[in-house]
C-alpha cells in the first residue's frame, strides 16, 4: 500500500546516529515532517529533525509512547525494543523493516540459522553460550585458530567482534552468547545494497569493495563499483535479491559478502537499513540510499541505482589518543582536492575509532579516486 505523503505526514525514526541524521535530509526534500528517538541529546540528527525526543528506544514504554505520534515507523539501529514495535504492528502502525525481519536480523545467530534454511550461501559457524564452551572446542581440537568471535546480540561498528588469531587471544573472548565463524582466507569483502517496497519491487546498487582498518573492524575504505567480474557482480547481486525476498523485507538491505579465494561468494552478515557502505551513493548514484529507503517503506517505485561515475568513501574516524571535544584539522586541505564531497555528522565528542564523518571522493578514473581518498585519510584528523 503507497502512503500519501503531505505536509502533515510524520515519518517516526527509532535512533538519531549519522544515518538518522541522513535519512531525515533525505526526508526534506519531500516535505515529511521527521520525529527522531535517540538516548543521545546531543545525537547526530537532534539538530535537523523536525521533532526530536530525548529517551530510549530500548524501553517499551518510550517506544510506545513516541509511537504516538507518527504515521510511520523505520529504523536506523536494531537494537530498539522490539516487544513495542510488535505490538505497536499489530495494533496497525506501518512499521518498516517488518518486526518479524528485524527479531531474526538483530541476532547473529538466527541470521545465520536463516542463511541455512534458505539455501543461502555463508561461512560455517557454530553457536556457544559462553566463552568457556569456545575455549573447551579448542582444547579438544574441535575448533582450529583462526577464527573469528561475534556476539549475537549489541554488535555494532566493528564492537562485539574478535578475530582469534593465536591461542592468547583466546583471553580476548566475549563471554555472552555468540557465533564463530570459521575463518575464510584471503576472502574479498564486498557490500551490495538492496531495496524491496511492500508489492516486491527490487532494485540493487553496484557492489562495491571494502577494504577494514585492522585495528577496529571498520570500513577504511570503500571502492565503488567493486574491482571484481562481471560474472561475479551478476552472482552477488542474485544472492541480495535472493536474501531481500527470503526476508521479504520492506525497506534496504545492506548484504555483506566475502569472495574466497576460489571465487566462492559467502554472505557475512545482513543489515535492515540505510548502511555505511551505501553513504557513497549520496554523490555518486542518481538515487542515493536514503532516498531509496523512502521510496520503499512509503510504497513507491524504486529510483535508479546507476552510478555517476567512480567514487571511493573513506570513513573519518576519531584518532587514536583524543577523547573530548572535537576539533577537525586539514579541513582546507582536503577541500581543495577536485571532487571530495565532505560530510560532518555533528558528533560533539570524539574518541578512538569513533565515526566523526565521511568523505566521498569523485572522479572518472576510479584509481584516481582511490590516490584522493588516501590523501584525505592521511590530511583530515577528528582530534579533541
Amino acid at each position: 500500500m503507497k502512503q500519501t505523503i503531505s505536509s502533515s505526514f510524520r515519518l517516526g525514526i527509532l535512533g538519531g546516529g549519522q544515518l538518522g541524521k541522513m535519512l531525515c535530509q533525505a526526508a526534506s526534500t519531500w516535505d515529511v515532517s521527521t520525529h527522531v528517538l535517540d538516548p543521545d541529546p546531543e545525537a547526530a540528527a537532534a539538530s535537523i529533525a523536525t521533532k526530536f525526543v530525548h529517551g530510549s528506544f530500548r524501553d517499551y514504554e518510550t517506544v510506545m509512547k513516541f509511537a504516538q505520534d507518527v504515521d510511520l515507523l523505520t529504523i536506523e539501529i536494531e537494537g530498539v525494543n522490539i516487544e513495542a514495535i510488535e505490538e505497536l504492528e499489530k495494533s496497525g502502525l506501518p512499521i518498516y523493516p517488518e518486526p518479524s525481519c528485524l527479531r531474526i536480523i538483530r541476532d547473529k545467530g538466527l541470521q545465520k540459522q536463516f542463511f541455512i534454511t534458505n539455501n543461502l550461501p555463508t561461512a560455517n559457524f557454530a553457536l556457544f553460550d559462553n566463552a568457556s564452551a569456545i575455549r573447551q572446542e579448542v582444547a579438544s581440537g574441535n575448533l582450529q585458530i583462526p577464527f573469528v568471535q561475534k556476539t549475537r546480540l549489541s554488535g555494532y561498528d566493528g564492537q562485539g567482534v574478535l578475530i582469534v588469531k593465536e591461542v592468547s587471544d583466546l583471553d580476548l573472548l566475549f563471554g555472552s552468547p555468540s557465533l564463530v565463524e570459521f575463518f575464510v582466507p584471503d576472502a574479498m569483502e564486498i557490500g551490495v545494497i538492496v531495496s524491496r517496497n511492500k508489492s516486491g519491487e527490487m532494485e540493487c546498487y553496484p557492489p562495491v569493495e571494502m577494504i577494514f582498518n585492522p585495528v577496529a573492524n571498520l570500513v577504511e575504505y570503500l571502492l565503488a563499483p567493486a574491482r571484481i567480474s562481471d560474472e561475479l557482480i551478476a552472482k552477488a547481486t542474485e544472492i541480495a535479491l535472493k536474501a531481500a525476498e527470503a526476508f521479504q523485507i520492506t525497506g534496504l538491505l545492506a548484504v555483506e559478502l566475502f569472495i574466497d579465494k576460489d571465487q566462492n561468494i559467502l554472505i557475512n552478515e545482513v543489515a535492515p537499513r540505510p548502511h555505511n557502505s551505501g553513504h557513497h551513493t549520496i554523490e555518486s548514484a542518481i538515487t542515493s540510499q536514503y532516498e531509496q529507503h523512502l521510496r520503499a517503506i512509503f510504497g513507491y517505485h524504486p529510483g535508479s541505482t546507476k552510478l555517476k561515475m567512480p567514487a571511493v568513501m573513506v570513513n573519518i574516524l576519531g584518532q587514536e589518543g583524543f577523547s573530548g571535544p572535537v576539533v577537525y584539522k586539514g579541513l582546507n586541505e582536503v577541500l581543495g582536492i577536485d571532487g571530495v564531497k565532505l560530510h560532518i555528522y555533528g558528533k560533539i565528542q570524539t574518541r578512538p575509532y569513533r565515526k566523526m564523518g565521511h568523505a566521498t571522493i569523485l572522479d572518472t578514473d576510479a584509481e584516481q579516486a582511490l590516490e584522493k581518498a588516501k590523501r584525505v585519510l592521511s590530511t583530515l584528523k577528528a582530534q579533541a
